[in-house]
């Protein structure tokens, strides 16, 4: 009666339009409070959540992507891509992911990725002859590389809510490979639709402007090297990295591009803290769900459940998968970050998966989430910004789904994938 009371009382604040903090809060203190248990082990659970040290990134990542994203570095990054790669037939539609590659691991949000890349790029492909549900569909998909390539405050959430044991530097590794191939597969699916619908291609600006333009875009993209580098090399700790990454991306961008005013900056601070106060009260409210999950051994039950169905690894990995990708059209990837780690990290350990694939495989399902109606952050925002309703856009991403499946896939089934890169560090 107690489980049922913890996931219905969430289930209705969520079908009511409450935030998820909130409704996760709401149902852990009704249930601990019709258990008799002490309500001072709520209030335990709460601060102790967000108590830990390695919390104190989140807030310098996610300002480090702000200025760069009001500091107009991405600007900056389209030229250089569109140099790189903007030969290829549907050249914008590469140029496109390959831009989120490189902005994404800047800023290491999918949804400021849609916003700055989006801004920029739609309406240019739009004038260029492209159909804006094409635009919308690469910009929106790609967007995940924010998530996957480091640095990502996603992937520090994934840490902390594995239970603090797993290194967010090899987190931080082990998005990498995966996070390039699943560019890739959408730089071919962009380039497969370009040539159906007879997009064309933008001439080559020379050598000479695709080495000035790489020139201009190296300081910008020497912010990922600083967070990521420092980490690595165990100059900085994560919460250093990203301290240091804030300093160098308001300099960089004040001083260097001379594109950051006051009124930008003071936009960035306020969005700053406005997502860092979220992203805590979730943190606070989820440890003490997951605490009440624990309390009912929703973990292990859980575990005997998918065996009772099939012992087949390969099975219980694609059970996962779709709960996975389900959970993400409907919920905030940050909550089911917190919420699904509990519950199916024991699972995946029992039947042999390393903890850190896992978080790759976690990480890539709830990014496509983002781009998946009804609650896709990045798909309102690249619609938006499109000026495209959703429904004709949806009609026409399938194929960028189809890609990002593809990669998914290939994590979940060949740790090689995920884990080469950190265990060649240790």
């Amino acid at each position: 009666m107690g489980l049922a009371l913890l996931l219905g009382l969430f289930a209705l604040g969520v079908l009511i339009g409450l935030p998820v903090a909130f409704c996760l809060g709401v149902a852990a203190v009704i249930t601990v409070a019709y258990e008799g248990l002490p309500l001072v082990i709520a209030v335990q659970r709460l601060v102790s959540g967000i108590s830990m040290f390695s919390l104190l990134a989140i807030p310098f990542f996610i300002f480090a992507g702000e200025l760069m994203f009001h500091g107009g570095i991405a600007g900056h990054l389209v030229r250089f891509a569109s140099s790189l790669v903007g030969r290829v037939r549907g050249g914008l539609g590469v140029v496109n992911v390959f831009s989120s590659m490189l902005f994404g691991g800047i800023s290491g949000s999918a949804v400021a990725d849609v916003s700055a890349l989006g801004s920029i790029l739609i309406p240019v492909m739009k004038e260029k002859g492209y159909s804006d549900d094409y635009a919308v569909n690469v910009t929106v998909t790609s967007s995940i590389a924010g998530i996957m390539i480091p640095p990502s405050h996603n992937m520090i959430l994934f840490a902390v809510a594995a239970g603090g044991g797993i290194s967010i530097s090899k987190l931080f590794l082990a998005g990498v490979v995966p996070g390039v191939i699943m560019c890739v597969c959408l730089a071919l699916a962009a380039y497969v639709v370009a040539v159906r619908r007879g997009y064309k291609s933008e001439p080559f600006p020379g050598m000479r402007n695709l080495f000035i333009h790489a020139v201009v875009a190296l300081p910008g993209l020497f912010t990922a090297v600083i967070i990521v580098g420092g980490v690595l090399s165990g100059i900085f700790t994560v919460t250093e990295s990203g301290a240091f990454g804030a300093i160098y991306a308001a300099v960089v961008t004040l001083i260097g591009y001379r594109t950051l005013t006051y009124e930008k900056f003071k936009t960035a601070v306020i969005r700053s803290v406005r997502t860092t106060a979220m992203v805590m009260i979730l943190v606070a409210c989820a440890s003490l769900y997951a605490y009440m999950l624990t309390f009912y051994r929703v973990p292990s039950q859980m575990i005997d459940f998918m065996m009772g169905i099939s012992e087949n690894p390969i099975a219980i990995l694609l059970m996962i998968n779709l709960m996975l990708i389900v959970l993400g059209m409907i919920m905030d990837m940050a909550a089911l970050i917190l919420i699904c780690t509990p519950i199916f990290l024991p699972v995946v350990m029992a039947i042999g998966m390393d903890p850190i694939q896992f978080g790759m495989v976690l990480m890539m399902n709830l990014g496509l989430g983002l781009c998946t109606p009804p609650v896709g952050a990045c798909l309102f925002v690249g619609c938006a910004i499109g000026k495209v309703r959703m429904e004709k856009t949806v009609k026409t991403i399938w194929p960028f789904y189809a890609a990002i499946l593809a990669a998914l896939l290939l994590t979940t089934f060949v740790p090689a994938v995920s884990l080469t890169l950190p265990n060649l560090w240790q």
